[in-house]
């Protein structure tokens, strides 16, 4: 006779979310993932953020269904008490699983070697414009084509994070250090550090860094507050001088943009250069050191010093395009203060998320990041599947009466300037507030 099972309260769980001891519940079976952690490959944020919690659907989202078999080495021999299943998590697998099934999630059709052959095109047209030429004009548009190509291998990079793009890991790896590191410059560690966070606490003011944005940008007031950030460790302060960057955000979101890029160079170095535990540090920074071998050694190549200024201009402007676009993903959706929880995983992504309609054949163009919603509910889903998905997700979310909101990119940027304006609006308040009362 079987020995009987043992639970756990849900109360008992929720004791077990710190560093040391870390305990998370996945179909009602509870795991000590205390050392797990320490060498997880999509970091310790994650784990973290859901500790003490059922886990069940991020850990669907974003592990194969192989990844199964190496959870019983981590099962304490407690199960969950009071496990329950909501009908929108219940709808949510079976969906997930049907995709399975389908064969969707290994299915990348050829998008992998047509960008790969687009980026290689624009490089090389770039440098063809650089030393083949000595018009100013062919030049600023050899930086507009840097800057296109930028974008591109940034969404290369980005799908290699999260699926396996190539025939092996080894070879994936490999792209992500060449698309991310040698070629942007941005570190595909970093990347994974802030990303994977973004994904399992989406729009949370606290939990998820991609909202953090201070002294620049605000999207909402309860940033006023001074929270403290769970990602960074740190207080994001909101003191004078963000509340007078924050007073005019809706004026210097763009141009703030099209310098944005140099803020990531200086979140790679960071990261990269701090004492924080970072997977294959070596390589991250030899890739980083190819970058600004290259970078520079093309930009020296123009014939003076205002054609270079421009030139780099031009190519972070034109990348600003896709800056923009992950702000427009997020900024104007509803956020809110907290850790994100493990039972509402479904809900939390509809509500942090918009995507931008667009036509077929400007997939291209958006690298599938359009389909925001589908991609954080499936994050291992291949971009050419993410449109046939839509539809799915769109029943499901009109099924459980949950937001599906899909805006035209003009529609999204007038959406995120409200969002600014509103926040700035309440900022300036504060602004004049403090001068009528410290003069």
């Amino acid at each position: 006779m079987g020995s009987e099972k043992k639970y756990v309260s849900q109360e008992e769980l929720r004791k077990h979310n710190k560093v040391g001891d870390l305990w998370i519940s996945i179909q009602g079976k509870v795991y000590n993932v205390s050392d797990w952690a320490k060498v997880h490959p999509g970091g310790d944020i994650p784990l973290l953020n859901l500790g003490g919690q059922d886990a069940t659907d991020a850990f669907i989202a974003f592990h194969p269904s192989t990844a199964w078999q190496y959870l019983d080495k981590f099962f304490t021999g407690y199960y969950l008490m009071d496990f329950e299943v909501s009908d929108v998590s219940r709808d949510y697998r079976r969906l997930a699983s049907e995709f399975a099934k389908l064969g969707m999630f290994e299915n990348k059709e050829h998008t992998v070697i047509y960008s790969l052959c687009f980026v290689v095109l624009l490089f090389l047209a770039c440098v063809c414009g650089v030393f083949c030429s000595n018009s100013f004009w062919v030049h600023m548009g050899a930086g507009g084509l840097l800057g296109f190509a930028w974008i591109q291998v940034t969404y290369l990079g980005h799908d290699s994070g999260h699926y396996n793009i190539m025939t092996s890991r080894g070879l994936n790896k490999l792209v992500q250090i060449l698309s991310g590191n040698c070629l942007t410059g941005i570190s595909i560690a970093w990347w994974k550090w802030t990303h994977n966070a973004h994904h399992i606490a989406c729009n949370s003011l606290d939990y998820d860094p991609d909202l953090q944005h201070l002294p620049f940008f605000a999207v909402s007031a309860n940033l006023f507050d001074s929270l403290t950030s769970r990602f960074y460790g740190r207080k994001l302060t909101f003191g004078p001088v963000a509340r007078f960057l924050v007073s005019y955000q809706h004026f210097t979101f763009y141009p703030v943009m099209c310098v944005g890029r140099i803020n990531l160079f200086v979140q790679t170095f960071l990261l990269l250069f701090s004492k924080r535990k970072v997977p294959d540090r070596a390589l991250n920074i030899l890739g980083i050191l190819v970058f600004w071998t290259w970078f520079p050694l093309l930009v020296s190549c123009l014939p003076n010093w205002t054609e270079r200024v421009l030139f780099v201009l031009a190519s972070f402007s034109v990348t600003s395009i896709q800056h923009v676009q992950f702000c427009l993903n997020h900024f104007s959706a509803n956020v809110y203060v907290g850790p994100p929880k493990g039972d509402n995983w479904f809900e939390k992504q509809t509500s942090g998320t918009i995507d931008i309609s667009c036509a077929a054949w400007m997939d291209w163009f958006h690298g599938g990041l359009q389909f925001q919603l589908e991609h954080h509910l499936f994050p291992r889903l291949p971009r050419c599947q993410l449109r046939k998905v839509s539809p799915l997700v769109r029943d499901l979310c009109k099924k459980h009466n949950l937001p599906y909101r899909s805006l035209s990119f003009f529609e999204a940027n007038v959406m995120t300037i409200k969002t600014l304006r509103t926040a700035a609006l309440q900022a300036n308040g504060l602004l004049w507030e403090a001068v009528n009362t410290h003069g």
